[in-house]
Order: C-alpha cells, then structure tokens, then sequence
C-alpha cells in the first residue's frame, strides 16, 4: 500500500483540492448528496462526480467499505478522473462492478459525444472482485495495461471506442464470459482469442475486420458470436468446431463463401448471412430454416480466381438512417439499405432501378378510407404510403414493418396489405421477433402504394387441377373439401377461411343451453361460378354433439351470400351425411341462387363503420339448436363475433385538471391501466361496457359548459374524433377550456361519447340520449369532467410561478405549434422530460437548475423548460422539426406523431388557402379521395 502511496504522490495536491471543494459544495447546498442506496453508488447522472467520490474517501465513510456496483461519468477532468480510478483499490475492495461511460452529453445534432477516457491508472489492477467493467463510448485508442490483469472480470464492454487492435495479453482472462466491442476500428484480432475457453458472448459488430484468425475456433463455450457489418470477405474452416454456437450473425459483410461444415453445427439455431457477394452457398444452408440468405447475389457468375492488380472493390451498399425531418431519399442502380424514422426498414438490392429514384414516403393515421378489413381482421399497425405510386422495381424490393402483436394467433396469421390496381391484396408475409414484443413483418413488394399490417384467419388456398384434390383447413383439421377427378376442365384457385366460434357465444344469445355452432367457413374460387361435378363439404359437428346421438330435426346448415345480410337454412336442400364427429355435403357452385336482396336486407352498418373492401366469401355455418326460425339469430350471433366489448374513461391530470385524458380500452385492460394511470390523474369510474366494431368511428363532446382548447386535425367543431382499432392505442389528451367564470364556483361538466362520424346538428346532451340506448344508438357513454374553482389570481393553464408568453413555433407554410399545442406537448412528457431536454440541447446545468425552480412541480419544469427552449427558437428555422427528432430519439414517438398530425393540419390549411386562390395545384390525397384519382393517371 505504501508503494502506491508513493506513485501517486504527484497527483495528490489535485486529490486534496478537489475533497475540499466536494466538501465545501455539500456544506453549502450547492448539489444534491451522492446516490448511495445499499452497495450502489450512482454519480454518473451528477456533475462533478469525482469530486462527491473524492468527498467520501475523505471523511472515510464506512458504507463505502460495502459498494459493489459504481458508475461514473466519462466525461469528468482527464487527470481528476485518473486520480479518482487510482483510489478505488483501497476505498472500494468490494467493487464487483465498475460502469465508466461516455455518452451522457451531445453534440449539437444531438450525437451522443465520447467520454475523455483514454487509459486507466495500473492500481486498478488491484480490484480483485472486480467482475464486469464498461468503458463504452469513451476515447481509448489501446486496451490498458491493467485490463488483462483483472482475473475476476467476467464482462467487459469496450463498444464506441477509438480500438485499431486488441492484445495478446487478452487471452490471460480465465473468467471473462462477455465481451463487446462493437463500432470500434479493429482491423485484426489477437490469436490469444482462442484462449478465452470460458468466453460465451462476443460481439464485434462494426468494425474493420476483414479476416479471422484460425484459433478462434478455439472458443469452446462460444454461444452467441456477432460479426456484422465489417469487410469479412472468407471465414476460417475452424467456425465449424464451435459446438457450443447458437447465434451467428454475418450479415453486411464482403463474404463469397462460407465453411460447408456451419451446417453441422449441432445447436445453431440463427445464421444471419443477408447482404453479403455469396453466390454459391452449400446445399445444407440453402435449405435450413434458420439461415438468412436476403442480398445475395446467389447462382450470378463466379469471380476471377486470380484479379488483376488495381481491380476495383465491389462498393458496400450504401445504408441510410433517415431522421424525422426527411420524408425522401434517392437510390441508385447500387441500391441501399434504409431505416425510417418511424421505424420501417428497406433493402434496395443491386440492380433494382436502372436509373437514380428518389423515394417519397408518409405515415398515416388509420382510419376507414384507408384501412380496408374483413369481417375478422384487426389492424397492427398505422399506415405506409411509399411514392412513386405503380413504378416498377427491375428486383423486388424488400419491406420491413413494425406492428403490434396481435392477442390472440390461434387459427390466425398477420400479413401485409397493400394497394395494387385499385384493389387490395395481402403479400407473401414471414415474421421476424428482434425482441419480446417487438416485432416485424417482412415482405417482398414489385410496386410502391400504400401498405399495412393485418391479422385475419388463416388462409387456405389451392389449385384444382381436373384430375381432382384435397384442400384441408391448417387451423381446423376436420374441415375439408374433396373435388372428385373432373370437377373442373380447367385450373381454378380456391381459398378458404376457418373462424373459431366460442362456446359460451351461442347458449347465452339463444337462452338455451344446449346451444351449439361448427366452426364459420368461408369459401371462394376464380374461374366458372360452377363445378362439373359435386363438391365434398365436410364440418365438424358442433362441439357436444355426436352422430349417434344428435336429433336430425335439430341440426341447421346456415348459408350466406354478401351482400346478403340474412342467413338461409338450407339443410332441406342439401344431403347431410353425418358420422360419429363430423357432417358431410355435396354442392356444385359454393354461392348458391337465393332470392336477390331487398332493400331492408342490405348489410347492416352502424355509422361510422365501413363497408369491408376486401372480397366477401360466401359462409357456411352447422347450428345444433331447438330454435326453428335460425336465420334472424344467425344475423345476431355473427355480428357479436365481430364485436369488441371495450370500456371508456375520460381523467383528468391531477396537477392540471385542464388536460383530459380520453381512452378507449378492452374490458380486459381497464384495471391494469387505471392502476398505472391514477398515480398522475384522477376522474370517475370508466363508463359501461359498450360494444363496438373494428374500424368504428365514434367522438367525444365537451358539454356544459366545456370546449376543447386547441386547433387538432382530430377535433371538428369542437368535438374530439376516434377510430376504433382493437390492439391500437384509442388515446387522445386534449385541453379543455370553459367560457363560464371560474373565480366565482367551479364548473361541472361532462363528456359524451357518441358514435358515428360528428353530425352536422348537434346530438342530444346525454339526458336526453340516455333514454334511446341501444345496439344502434348514437350515444354511449357520459362521463364528469369538473374544472376547479381558480384561486386569486391563478390563471387557466399556469403553473405556480410560470407565466406563458403568447408564441408560435414554425411557420404556416411548413407548419407550426401554437401556444395550445405546446402545452398539449408539455402535459404528455411526464418524467421523460429532462431526456427531450437534452436532445433539444440543453445543457446539464439548466436542468438542475428547472428542478431547483420547481421543486414538487413536475408540470412546472416541463412547461418551463419547453417554453423557455421555445422562445430562444422562436422564428428560427427547423425548430418544429428539431421538437419532433428530440421526441423520437427519446422514445415518445407517441408524443411526435401526434406533433406531425398538427403540423399536417397546419399546412392543409396553408395549402388549401393557396388553391382558393389558384397559386398552387392540388397535391396528391390517400386512396379513395378524388384528389387522388385525378393525380393517379400522372403517376403512371
């Protein structure tokens, strides 16, 4: 101890210097004590974290003898930093964890900046229960000595760093189980790799590699190896001998071949080669399910053995990462890879366009015009619209979308949906899991148009040749059709569809318990409407119903036609055939010639929900019932199984009553989310159980007394509009003002939620509309909404102490926020705000000091440090576009979407103005809008 004493004698003045100012600043209540809680010490997130540590040496503070987990900021003083690392050997013996990274500050552009660690002193080499050690985003150009001496570490974390190469002396870490050093500049690796027989993990992900040594087939343990995106253009034989491997991820590399013996592998279950000049790969991969193939050049010529000197390298396909201020971007015959802001990823392979194109793409909100659905589909995502419309690509190009899993996928599949030739169709769709929850669907488009993700019932589809075939159900076994040798003269396609029918669903709409259904079936075929010879149906029986002891007179065979709206019973038309489990028919056409509809039984539509676009199927359907009359009950059962029952709630914040929160949520998701929503609002018990449809519309109406405070794309004459979509969030926050005086008593209002679209005359107030509820009744629910009484001079909207000034951000032609539309930011940011903070550029010590202002006023520093930010941007160009990337790149794409919506409407206005006055054409519209049409033959 004393010889080390002796070492850093030099730099002992610094050490005292800064204990003394620790000390002098923690006496004087300049900054909040360290975060020391158990055997954690926090100070990454504090300024002058050295200084608070050096403190607590100092004063010899006995808990500091039990820390096990520290972290602390890289982006301290250099020689403060070093004298700091160099007391932790003794202060801290217990220190199993030391987290020391960069990246807390930004640049201007918001990139994530390297912290000043360049080395560390060799007395930390004495931590000898030091087992995970982080040094990412930092400036080390050299692994430090001390590094391979640590025997104990067991993680260790060198990504975003200035690594040309890593030591020999590595190999010497007996325990280490993880390592990442991932964007570095490593052009080689030690052999001393192959050493580490404990390590499982190891990433080297962007980096310089352009090959690997033959000894890291070495790696006995190695489970997960991560190589992407560096200049590998060969891989070492030696691959094959790591028995443990799992994951192995290649892609974006310069490989043409890889070792036949990675197919033998006997536990990998992901091999991850996309984008790399593979154009022979052995047959065993070719056919694995677990390899990825995408962006190769397979089966093209084979290069020269021997290149000439100076031949020039095939270039890397360029890669693009749009931020949420670009809605364009160009690609060339090269292709490229692009990533969007919202997420949406695309890969432009070589050769796709024969000439450079530039990309146009725009999210929309869903709503009916431009969310085709079946009777049983559910949305999962928002839709995409990539322009040029109907330009074809020379290689079809790949599209990635991000969507919500669906609740429940038995009997179910999800799909892409596109527009083509004015109808839509789902695309050839394989799903991709990057993480529990998040997840992508994958497809190949010829076209750009409008796209979205969709869950429906799975899809059975064949081709009937005349010698006959069988097409059974995936999803429902016992559901078959036959087509004896001679049905048809020609191929035709048939598809069916197979829907579930719950089992408490018909007793408890019949009254009767002994009620029961089949399983829906849906059939269509292409070609002539008949077949030339009878067509074999075989159902399931109902469930509790045998062959041997079913009553005939009981059993009902249920068709429907669309546009149809009734059930007809056929069963007297039909031969039923019945086994122990199953019922057998025979038909020669599957639309059969019913009486052509009324005018009363066309398909009955709420307001507000729309007319599936997708082709309707005819359906069949067995009931066991004693019901005789079935066709009206039939009707009734299949709307409720397109029916969700769903609860709506409407709270308010409690430190700013003004903002109302407005939901609409499955019944089995009301509790979990009152639960995380009460701790910041407050307001009644949610409404009734209600019934709606996917894709319905509906709207909320302030009342008495109650107006929305705000100019949104989504509110008509004062009224807030809704889409329901089951597994999308139906969530508006919206600021509510009163005419009335709020000095004198409080007003007590409430908002209704009707349904439809908003009516030109106002509905009935819910005293009224309460006494016609009904299956088909406009109005739904009321909920009270009550605005406090104000108290000497507080003003709506304002925080104690705050005072808004009057502003906008942007400007008309591009858009712009008013003061309202800023404080709708503000109320939705919560404790994410410091996070938009920093992304908008403020720094560190501004936020401390908002916090200090403020204290016990979330709403106060959000509002504060928001306008304040807003009113030095104010008349700046691109400050609105500066909001919506800090918002993203701070994980509220909630809060940023709803921005871009305002935005949009803001310059709908500005555009519609123009036109009024014959300055500007009119602009392309989405789908079914007569803009739209006009433009569409221009596109081609």
């Amino acid at each position: 101890m004393a010889a080390v004493a002796e070492g850093l004698e030099p730099e002992t003045a610094a050490v005292e210097d800064a204990a003394r100012d620790a000390t002098d600043a923690v006496d004087a209540g300049l900054g909040a004590p360290p975060l020391l809680v158990g055997n954690r010490l926090s100070l990454d997130l504090y300024p002058r974290g050295c200084h608070r540590l050096l403190h607590l040496c100092a004063q010899q503070v006995r808990q500091l003898l039990e820390v096990e987990f520290l972290r602390l900021s890289g982006h301290e003083d250099p020689q403060l930093l070093q004298a700091t690392l160099a007391r932790l050997s003794w202060s801290l013996p217990r220190l199993r964890s030391l987290v020391l990274k960069g990246g807390q500050h930004r640049d201007a552009l918001g990139a994530c900046l390297r912290g000043s660690v360049a080395t560390l002193p060799a007395s930390l080499s004495g931590l000898a229960h030091l087992a995970h050690l982080d040094l990412s985003f930092n400036s080390l150009e050299t692994l430090p000595a001390c590094v391979p001496q640590l025997c104990g570490l067991g993680a260790l974390l060198l990504s975003h760093n200035c690594l040309s190469e890593l030591p020999e002396a590595l190999g010497a870490l007996p325990a280490l189980t993880f390592l990442a050093a991932t964007h570095n500049r490593l052009q080689t690796l030690p052999t001393a790799l192959g050493s580490l027989s404990t390590l499982q993990r190891l990433d080297l992900s962007e980096n310089l590699l352009d090959a690997l040594p033959p000894e890291i087939g070495g790696l006995s343990s190695l489970a997960e190896l991560n190589l992407a995106s560096n200049r590998l253009q060969g891989l070492p034989a030696s691959l094959a001998g790591l028995r443990s491997l799992r994951l192995l991820v290649l892609h974006s590399n310069l490989l043409a071949s890889v070792p036949a013996g990675l197919a033998r592998l006997p536990l990998l279950t992901r091999l991850d080669l996309r984008d790399n000049q593979l154009q022979d790969v052995p047959p065993e991969l070719l056919d694995a399910p677990f390899v990825r193939l995408q962006g190769n050049p397979l089966g093209g010529p084979s290069p020269a053995p021997h290149s000439p000197p100076g031949t020039p390298v095939v270039p890397e396909m360029p890669r693009l990462l749009l931020t949420s201020d670009l809605d364009s971007f160009a690609v060339t015959p090269l292709g490229c890879s692009v990533t969007l802001a919202c997420g949406v990823r695309l890969q432009f392979p070589v050769g796709a366009t024969a000439t450079p194109v530039t990309i146009r793409y725009r999210l929309w909100l869903p709503e009916p015009r431009l969310v085709p659905l079946g009777p049983h589909d559910s949305l999962l995502s928002g839709v995409l619209e990539l322009q040029p419309h109907g330009v074809a690509f020379q290689k079809e190009v790949g599209l990635w979308l991000l969507f919500v899993p669906p609740r429940a996928r038995r009997c179910r599949e999800v799909v892409v949906r596109t527009l083509s030739d004015n109808s839509w169709s789902d695309l050839e769709t394989h799903l991709e899991e990057e993480a529990p929850k998040r997840l992508w669907a994958r497809c190949q488009v010829p076209h750009f148009s409008w796209f979205l993700v969709v869950s429906r019932p799975v899809s059975d589809a064949c081709l009937v040749p005349p010698e006959g075939t069988l097409l059974c159900s995936s999803g429902h076994p016992g559901v078959k059709v036959t087509f004896p040798p001679g049905a048809t003269e020609q191929p035709c396609h048939v598809r069916m569809q197979v829907v579930r029918v719950g089992s408490r669903e018909l007793p408890a709409l019949l009254g009767e318990p002994e009620a029961a259904a089949s399983p829906l079936l849906y059939l269509s075929q292409s070609g002539p409407p008949s077949f030339l010879r009878p067509v074999t149906v075989q159902l399931p029986l109902p469930p509790g119903v045998t062959g041997l002891s079913l009553d005939r007179s009981h059993l009902h065979l249920l068709y429907r036609a669309p546009p149809a709206a009734t059930w007809d019973d056929i069963t007297a038309q039909v031969a039923l055939e019945l086994t122990h489990l199953y019922a057998r028919f025979q038909v020669t056409r599957f639309s059969w010639s019913v009486a052509p509809p009324s005018a009363s039984s066309v398909p009955h539509a709420r307001p507000g929900v729309r007319t599936p676009l997708t082709p309707s199927l005819p359906r069949y359907w067995l009931w066991y019932t004693t019901k005789t009359c079935v066709g009206g009950l039939a009707r009734k059962a299949w709307e409720r199984l397109r029916l969700h029952r769903v609860n709506l709630i409407a709270l308010q914040r409690r430190r700013d009553p003004e903002q109302v929160l407005l939901q609409c949520l499955p019944r089995n998701k009301v509790d979990s989310t009152l639960r995380r929503l009460l701790e910041r609002y407050r307001g009644p018990e949610p409404s009734d159980t209600v019934e709606m449809f996917e894709g319905e519309k509906f709207f909320a109406a302030f009342e008495r007394g109650i107006d929305v405070d705000a100019d949104r794309p989504d509110c008509v004459e004062g009224r807030v509009c809704f889409v329901f979509y089951s597994h999308l969030k139906n969530l508006k926050e919206v600021y509510v003002t009163t005419t009335l005086d709020r000095r004198a008593q409080a007003v007590r209002g409430q908002v209704s939620f009707y349904r439809g679209e908003v009516p030109e005359e106002v509905p009935e107030e819910a005293g009224a509309a309460r006494q016609k509820r009904g299956a088909d009744a406009p109005w739904m629910a009321t909920l009270p909404i009550k605005l406090p009484r104000l108290r000497g001079s507080e003003g709506p909207g304002q925080g104690a102490g705050l005072s808004l000034a009057p502003l906008n951000l942007g400007d008309a032609e591009t858009g712009f926020l008013t003061q309202s539309n800023l404080l709708n930011v503000a109320g939705r940011l919560g404790p994410d705000w410091p996070a938009v903070a920093l992304h908008l550029g403020l720094p560190y010590r501004e936020l401390q000091r908002i916090r200090h202002e403020f204290r016990d006023d979330l709403d106060g520093q959000i509002r504060h440090m928001l306008f304040s930010w807003a009113e030095r941007q104010a008349g700046q160009p691109g400050a609105v576009g500066l909001l919506v990337q800090a918002l993203e790149q701070s994980d509220r794409r909630d809060v940023a979407e709803e921005v871009r919506a305002v935005l949009e409407l803001g310059r709908r206005k500005y555009q519609e103005g123009i036109q009024r006055t014959s300055l500007a054409p009119g602009d392309l519209g989405p789908p079914g809008s007569s803009a739209s049409q006009s433009a569409e033959p221009a596109q081609a």
